[in-house]
């Protein structure tokens, strides 16, 4: 109900059907179905290919047909992730957004703005009866959110247009004409176990309250990584008491900065005190670290149960690699002013049952910045034998500042709104370089509405921002000239 109240309708009301159809990544069947169906019933072809992205094809208006074709771009999927205690099942449940000072909020999920605005944008060009184009396409990719596995595998020889409008991006007024590559490196590991030592008490440790975010639009912001502070924690307690680690628990998203992290150990029933003070400790000197960032983070620690711990060995081989790994910015560009150059993410760790498996998602804008620091990783982790193995490498978007494209947008936007736009390269990571290494001669720009807290619970999105956004798709699409 709130979002059928907000303008422009045109977006608003194809944004709610995506809010309505659970769409996870590798996950996102149903959606790309209705969407091929309501192609269908609105009378626009539209084809799937071999990886299961869907394009929509929209003819010229008369007196259009020679302008040259637009590819409009975005992705299906949208990443899930609910704050503790939140009852939200994203293979089910619809998200159901609010209204709070003109920004539209999902509370305590994710809400899908990102980047589900982009492609209600897309579908109301569609279907739209008052605007002067040439050729449209759609192109809706799946998977982007989860390795960019639509973009990677996406055909060939299907895209006849020459331009493309990549709708994914989180700050208006800015257009982007290159971004970061990158590529995931996976660890496992075998453990083994032994029983808790007589006299040991357990106990489950946890980090929390942090804002988490996206690992590449937010990685430079300094915000607190729970995997981190947790790995920073047990190091801590393991000098002062004989700590012995069950299992670990930390983020939920290879893409996202972990907000929480949780932990089960045992120590000597004898130190609970101390453990209590250096817990306390700890949690002040993070707090005073991450003053006006991450001001609630919180380190607690309650009673817990648990059979086994980790050999000593294996504990001290797999904590010592895990503290070290790195995580966060590595090096600035040298060359685009204020862009982080190469990145990693510690973003997912699961220890338990006697196996170690945590991932680190590597950006960079050179190839060769990503395969640098991708290999450190496995330098890193090869110490302790472990089985490492890397996926979902993706080019990045080589800028090009004689964009046509770019020319345009910059135009149209200064006509429309009387202020001059930015240019810029983003450090997260988008479609363009793999379209682009596919279609070799697309010119391509990237912008998208005010979106903050992506890939976190509470996102949201500026509501007059998206009408911008469809103010000047339609001025784009109505000045493309001819091919």
């Amino acid at each position: 109900m709130v979002i059928a109240e907000l303008e422009p309708k045109a977006v608003w009301e194809h944004f709610q059907t995506l809010c309505d159809i659970p769409r996870p990544s590798k996950h996102e069947e149903q959606v790309r179905d209705y969407l091929k169906g309501w192609a269908d019933l609105n009378g626009l072809d539209s084809t799937i290919d071999a990886a299961g992205n869907l394009i929509i094809r929209k003819p010229a208006t008369p007196g259009m047909e020679n302008r040259v074709g637009v590819v409009m771009q975005g992705h299906l999927d949208m990443v899930c992730q609910a704050n503790t205690g939140t009852e939200h099942d994203f293979f089910k449940d619809p998200i159901r957004p609010v209204l709070q000072d003109g920004w539209l909020v999902a509370e305590n999920t994710t809400l899908g703005a990102d980047n589900g605005i982009g492609v209600a944008l897309a579908m109301a060009a569609l279907v739209s009866t008052d605007i002067q184009h040439g050729p449209i396409e759609a192109l809706f990719t799946l998977d982007e959110e989860q390795g960019m596995g639509g973009a990677l595998n996406l055909e060939t020889g299907l895209l006849k247009g020459k331009f493309m409008l990549n709708l994914d991006t989180e700050e208006w007024g800015q257009f982007y004409m290159g971004c970061a590559g990158g590529i995931d490196v996976n660890v496992e590991r075998k453990f083994a176990t032994r029983a808790v030592p007589a006299g040991y008490q357990v106990a489950k440790l946890s980090v929390t309250g942090l804002r988490g975010g996206h690992s590449g639009a937010d990685i430079h912001l300094g915000r607190g990584n729970a995997n981190k502070i947790l790995l920073r924690t047990l190091n801590d307690l393991g000098r002062e008491t004989d700590l012995c680690l069950s299992s670990f628990t930390g983020g939920t998203a290879r893409n996202a900065l972990a907000r929480e992290a949780f932990a089960v150990v045992a120590f000597p029933a004898a130190d609970q005190d101390k453990v209590a003070g250096l817990l306390d400790s700890l949690q002040q000197v993070l707090r005073d670290e991450l003053t006006g960032i991450d001001d609630g983070v919180a380190l607690s620690c309650a009673s817990a149960e648990a059979a086994t711990v980790m050999a000593v060995d294996d504990q001290k081989a797999i904590l010592s690699a895990l503290h070290a790994a790195p995580h966060g910015v590595k090096s600035m560009s040298q060359r685009v002013t204020g862009v982080v150059e190469t990145s990693n993410n510690l973003g997912v760790i699961r220890i338990g049952d006697g196996k170690l498996f945590c991932n680190f998602m590597v950006r960079s804008l050179n190839n060769s910045g990503t395969m640098m620091l991708a290999h450190e990783v496995i330098s890193l982790f090869s110490l302790i034998n472990a089985e490492i193995t890397t996926e979902g490498g993706y080019p990045g978007w080589a800028p090009n500042p004689e964009s046509k494209l770019l020319a345009l947008c910059r135009a149209m936007y200064q006509r429309d709104f009387k202020a001059e736009s930015q240019v810029k390269v983003i450090h997260a990571g988008l479609e363009c370089g793999i379209i682009g290494d596919k279609y070799p001669q697309m010119d391509m720009v990237s912008f998208g509405p005010n979106i903050r807290g992506a890939h976190a619970p509470g996102e949201r999105v500026e509501v007059a921002s998206v009408g911008y956004c469809w103010d000047l798709v339609k001025s784009i699409l109505a000045e493309v000239p001819a091919a």
